[in-house]
């Protein structure tokens, strides 16, 4: 037997391969799935089921692909009704693999399909749970997302999730392995840990939701509370995962090579978004006008999905020479394939042919330091949690996933600052402003973490209202 962990950063999501005497399961794969099918004929293997823990919102699965390409079914768990064809299993039906089983253990909460899968060796012994967003290392799935599917509230459906932890997953031995589909970064809860791998008797001594003694009304309280409104784009990926979805190589095929010239012309003849994926430093040097950053290198799908609102948009690219390929297909895991070219040659071939180009004008923590003595302005682009634990004192929370929600806050023709943690998130959100005619932002290099090496005060006091 054979369990891969294949974790994706960019997305905080785990997928899984497992393998038995030339049988593969492959669970919650990502779009791209010739890596699952090169590694099955590696390793002179078939894959025998696809088996998904529920309709995925932070990310478009491979299920639909891969089934096509293996012609191997996709499986779901009680109460899914997906447009494709797919096998409903019931709760506790049983999948032979080889010499082991993996049985459906129907969880519902943070979806009414969720559904983990219980590995047991030839010996029948409980081994390894796949446990999807129901249980995280550290924390459980949000119980929000599927309530305007349904007529139940948060409410409703975090008590769902108390019976099911304590029903399905609590009784578990302790020295069964947890492999859940995401770790720290992800949407889909709210303080998950670092780690990708645990087990049910580490959780129950450190997972909060597990408390032996704790009530039904506290898990709902402590469950629901404090969550942040969900991303903009995850009904969308639940919809593409219910529905299907294309192919994610005939995307990629397709987005052209433009050359400067014409580059610019679809981009005057269109209404395509012009998104340029570089390192922010490179950005800042020179960008083409009107263009956002969203660099490859940092949390790029997330912010992707947070911030374009309309993935029906055409998206012209601008990436680093030799990763077009990659940015399409990374945009294509959250549900953007438009992407009709890129410029042929990157930024350099723009800026050689002589087009205009635009900077984003910066200072370093300690100028700024100097410069917040005359009451410069300056907004802080972290989420909430990061301002509420320390920021400079006087200063706004403007958190980027919310940036439109607060352009009446900015000045318009007077300087002003921003700043994140390190400089990714708060380039983004200089761009988002410069595209829009906020031509005297000015980001703070190194952000939070630079302004904290200066003597510029700093508190945690944080104001009810400034949250909002």
């Amino acid at each position: 037997m054979k369990i891969e962990q294949i974790y994706t950063g960019c997305l905080a999501q785990g997928a899984y391969f497992i393998e038995s005497e030339g049988e593969v399961a492959i669970i919650d794969p990502l779009r791209e799935v010739q890596p699952y099918i090169d590694k099955a004929i590696l390793n002179n293997a078939k894959i025998k089921y696809i088996f998904e823990t529920h309709f995925h919102a932070d990310f478009v699965s491979g299920h639909v692909t891969l089934s096509e390409k293996t012609n191997t079914p996709i499986i779901f768990g009680p109460n899914a009704n997906p447009k494709f064809k797919a096998h409903i299993a019931t709760d506790g039906e049983v999948f032979q693999l080889g010499k082991i089983t993996i049985t459906a253990l129907h969880t519902p909460g943070h979806t009414m399909e969720s559904t983990c899968y219980l590995l047991k060796d030839e010996n029948g012994k409980e081994q390894a749970l796949f446990s999807g967003d129901t249980l995280f290392l550290g924390d459980v799935g949000r119980p929000d997302l599927a309530q305007k599917a349904s007529h139940l509230t948060q409410e409703d459906l975090a008590g769902i999730l108390f019976d099911s932890l304590r029903s399905k997953i609590m009784p578990l031995p302790d020295e069964v392995t947890v492999y859940p589909a995401h770790g720290a970064g992800s949407a889909c809860g709210k303080n998950l840990s670092k780690e990708t791998i645990g087990s049910i008797g580490n959780q129950k001594e450190t997972n909060y939701a597990l408390r032996a003694n704790m009530t039904r009304e506290e898990f709902i309280k402590e469950v629901t509370d404090g969550l942040l409104p969900p991303p903009a784009y995850f009904p969308m990926n639940v919809k593409m995962n219910k529905e299907g979805y294309g192919n994610v190589e005939n995307i990629i095929n397709e987005a052209k090579g433009f050359d400067p010239k014409t580059f610019d012309v679809i981009a005057n003849e269109t209404d395509a978004l012009l998104l340029d994926v570089r390192h922010q430093n490179d950005f800042a040097k020179g960008h083409i006008p009107k263009s956002i950053f969203i660099g490859i290198d940092g949390g790029f799908a997330p912010w992707v999905g947070s911030l374009i609102l309309d993935n029906k948009q055409p998206i012209l690219l601008i990436a680093p020479e030799g990763r077009e390929n990659e940015t399409i297909m990374r945009l294509a895991r959250v549900g953007y394939d438009n992407t009709i070219g890129f410029l042929k040659g990157g930024f350099e071939a723009w800026k050689n042919q002589g087009f205009d180009y635009d900077t984003i004008s910066s200072v370093s923590a300690e100028e700024l330091e100097k410069i917040i003595e005359e009451n410069a302005v300056v907004f802080d682009v972290r989420k909430p949690g990061e301002y509420a634990a320390e920021h400079i004192l006087n200063v706004p929370s403007v958190p980027l996933d919310f940036l439109n929600d607060h352009l009446a806050e900015f000045p318009n023709e007077t300087p002003f600052y921003l700043h994140c943690a390190g400089g990714y998130r708060s380039m983004i959100a200089a761009s988002i402003l410069k595209a829009r005619g906020f031509h005297t932002v000015i980001d703070v290099l190194g952000g939070f973490d630079a302004i904290k090496k200066t003597g510029i005060k700093t508190t945690n006091y944080v104001c009810p209202s400034t949250l909002k």
